[in-house]
């Protein structure tokens, strides 16, 4: 990242990668939609605690960064499923160290209560 004043400066890419996983549910669709395609209602089913409000507005974020597709099927009614584009699955891939991190330290880190900067 540059820091010349200068208001144009570049964006670094881990802060351009936290803008789009970034948030309470955006990595987890990333890991329910790396399983497979998934209509609206099974993803909601499948992250507990998530309002529909919040799942649709964070599909429709990461099917505008390019990570997530959405694809509605001529049916009657209409059949509508998200799934990872190849740019998801590469993050997808990128996330795993994250996870496996998560997952070597969880019983030092459950419990505590993280609050947001």
């Amino acid at each position: 990242m540059t820091t010349d004043g200068d208001a144009a400066h570049e964006v670094c890419g881990m802060s351009l990668a936290i803008d789009v996983v970034g948030g309470k549910w955006r990595m987890h669709l990333m890991w329910v939609l790396g399983e497979g395609p998934r209509r609206f209602g099974e993803i909601h089913r499948m992250l507990e605690g998530v309002s529909e409000k919040v799942l649709a507005e964070n599909l429709r974020n990461l099917e505008a960064a390019g990570v997530v597709r959405r694809e509605i099927y001529p049916e009657v009614p209409p059949r509508v499923e998200y799934s990872l584009t190849d740019l998801g699955e590469e993050l997808r891939t990128a996330l795993g160290p994250l996870e496996t991190w998560g997952d070597k330290h969880r019983d030092r880190l459950q419990g505590k209560v993280f609050s947001p900067a």
